[in-house]
């Protein structure tokens, strides 16, 4: 009879870590990729318009410079709108993706955006001409930048629209798949707390013995809680120096580093309130004294 209870507890103490390795990495993603707000969090974060200037130092030729110029401080005029409509569309995908929507649709009225960037442009280009307008009066430039802006302005919509429709029956196939791995990934998510839960019941009913079934708890909260600390630890380090090796714009070099902070966070925490349960258990296991029956 020991003998069985041993077994059935080593067997229960191991899908028990088991799942809470499993339960860490889930919790991390659901809290994080399929988390709309964390995906907003973090594009806030990140500097469009520093982003944007180095990709346009890299683009641009050398006569293009004062537009690349122009440009850069049209998107840093722009940067608080352009992170408001992508906060908009983020929460619409993610609503339909989620089944929360039962359609996925999104119309911007890019018009603000336009007389923004008309007029950041005229700003750049004015102040600092380029040489083939150097030296020409006023009314002059002022006129070259109308032909100018019609011209680029005519290459951009007056509204972006996005629903199923615009969809290529390809796209569509891939999101209806996508919510489809997501109601499973969500589903499982809500069975695993439930089986975690049972598995631990299971224990403590096999035990009968508060000492025993907190030092069993303990010693796999614990165990669990320590070795998921130190590999988050190892992999931030280990991430940091390979990031640092990247041949990448600054600015995601400064962002990256933040975002991979961020991203395993709630999997910090979960280890390390686990640890700290365990510990807490083991010292229960050792102090608890059972009652003596009275005679």
């Amino acid at each position: 009879m020991k003998f069985l209870k041993g077994l059935a507890l080593t067997l229960l103490g191991f899908l028990l870590f088991l799942s809470l390795s499993v339960f860490g990495l889930v919790l991390t993603l659901n809290y994080t990729i399929l988390n709309p707000d964390f995906v907003v969090s973090e594009l806030n974060k990140l500097d469009i318009s520093s982003l944007a200037g180095e990709l346009l130092s890299q683009q641009v030729p050398k006569q293009g410079e004062f537009m690349a110029g122009a440009i850069d401080s049209a998107i840093a005029d722009l940067e608080p709108w352009i992170k408001e409509q992508a906060s908009t569309l983020i929460h619409s995908g993610y609503d339909y993706l989620m089944g929360r929507s039962p359609n996925l649709s999104l119309v911007i009225s890019l018009e603000p955006a336009k007389e923004n960037l008309k007029e950041s442009l005229r700003k750049a280009i004015l102040q600092s001409p380029p040489p083939e307008l150097q030296g020409l009066p006023p009314a002059e430039q002022e006129r070259y930048f109308n032909e100018f802006y019609q011209n680029f302005a005519g290459e951009i919509p007056s509204k972006f629209e996005f629903n199923e429709s615009s969809l290529s029956p390809e796209v569509k196939a891939g999101l209806e798949q996508a919510k489809q791995y997501i109601g499973y990934f969500q589903l499982g998510y809500k069975a695993l707390i439930g089986f975690i839960l049972l598995l631990i019941l299971c224990i403590i009913l096999i035990h009968r013995q508060v000492r025993s079934a907190t030092r069993g708890l303990g010693t796999t909260f614990l165990t669990y809680g320590v070795l998921e600390y130190a590999g988050i630890f190892a992999a931030k380090y280990f991430a940091g120096t390979q990031l640092g090796q990247l041949q990448i714009p600054a600015s995601l070099q400064t962002w990256l580093p933040q975002f991979l902070s961020d991203f395993i966070a709630p999997l910090q925490m979960f280890s390390l309130g686990l640890l700290i349960a365990g510990v807490v258990l083991l010292i229960v296991s050792f102090v608890y004294k059972p009652h003596e029956p009275s005679f």
